[in-house]
């Protein structure tokens, strides 16, 4: 998976417009134009499309942290120059306060049965016995999940209004 596939599949999932874009990158101290997230969104093929830097998708993970949960008090936290799909996962774990026993619940919703362990090894160092590498069919499964909960959720309580 690509960070702008990871970035789209947030964006639709969260329902996020610029704006809200634009203020997540800016809470974690980065500020990101509208032009420049139009081009990280845009699909491969378009002409204008720029992939994005693990930097920025860390930069933007982060912002999600500070969305849900608040800034932390003194310095933030540096993007990380490299990231990869146990990191992800991390930071969304983090920014969504969710516990390994939500995220077996959000892969069940895509009819991928994971278990709590299998899901607590992508979260310990890599020098471990245990460590396992996160694959992208997780992560991929894991971001549906979200969509399926989160929009389905979204699209439930604007018809009840």
């Amino acid at each position: 998976m690509t960070n702008n596939d990871i970035l789209r599949r947030l964006r639709y999932a969260f329902d996020f417009n610029d704006k809200k874009m634009m203020k997540i990158f800016a809470l974690a101290d980065y500020e990101a134009s509208r032009e420049e997230i139009s081009n990280w969104l845009k699909k491969e093929d378009h002409e204008d499309h720029v992939g994005i830097y693990d930097k920025y998708l860390a930069i933007f993970l982060n912002g999600m942290i500070n969305l849900n949960r608040g800034k932390r008090e003194g310095e933030q936290p540096k993007p990380e120059k490299t990231l990869n799909n146990n990191l992800i996962l991390r930071k969304l774990k983090i920014a969504l306060s969710l516990t390994d026993e939500d995220i077996v619940e959000v892969l069940k919703l895509v009819d991928l049965r994971v278990s709590k362990h299998e899901i607590n090894a992508f979260f310990r160092k890599p020098g471990q016995r245990q460590y396992r590498q996160c694959k992208d069919q997780i992560l991929r499964n894991f971001l549906h999940g979200l969509q399926i909960k989160h929009r389905d959720a979204l699209s439930t309580t604007d018809e009840e209004e």
